[in-house]
Formats: structure tokens, C-alpha cells, sequence
């Protein structure tokens, strides 16, 4: 995979877009670390990239929140228990307002 900076994609943006359909990813980073990630699209693509893209976002937050529902024990608590605790965070929200 290859990485570019901000600074080449400001000063070599054409260059770029020319790579990008053969590398069809490149990771885009400022101050060494990555912030983003450059994927390759077309017209009749795109709807469908971003689609896949939300897909595996919406996956790693799922994932993130059951291994951090395992971690706090919130796992085990009955539909009964999580009722409840609805309740109360709207009643307390409900207060604040």
C-alpha cells in the first residue's frame, strides 16, 4: 500500500489521480501518522464504495461495542435490567432540558 502526505497531494495532486487507479488504495498522512484513506471510484461506483465503506464502519462499532459491553459485565444484564436503565438515563435527560 502505498502512502502520501498532504504535502504531495497539495503539490502532486495529478501525479496522484493517475496512480490512484492502478494502487487502488493509498493512505494519506500528515506528520507521518495516516488520516485518511484514498480509494479509487468511478461514476457507477460509487454509491456502492461508499455503501461497503459505511457497512465496515458500522461492523468495527458493533464489534467495539460488544467487547466493550463483555469488559464492563453489561453483557449478562436481563431485557428487564436494560429497560430499566433506559428509563432512568431519559428521565434524567428529561431533567437537564
Amino acid at each position: 500500500m502505498k502512502f502520501v502526505t498532504v504535502r504531495d497531494l497539495r503539490g502532486k495532486s495529478a501525479k496522484i489521480q493517475r496512480q490512484l487507479p492502478k494502487e487502488k488504495e493509498m493512505v494519506l498522512t500528515s506528520n507521518g501518522k495516516p488520516i485518511a484513506i484514498l480509494s479509487a471510484t468511478s461514476g457507477d461506483t460509487l454509491e456502492e464504495s461508499l455503501a461497503m465503506i459505511r457497512r465496515a464502519r458500522a461492523m468495527a462499532a458493533v464489534s467495539y461495542m460488544q467487547s466493550r459491553s463483555v469488559e464492563l459485565g453489561t453483557d449478562r444484564m436481563s431485557l428487564e435490567e436494560i429497560n430499566k436503565k433506559i428509563a432512568r438515563e431519559r428521565k434524567a435527560r428529561l431533567k437537564k432540558v
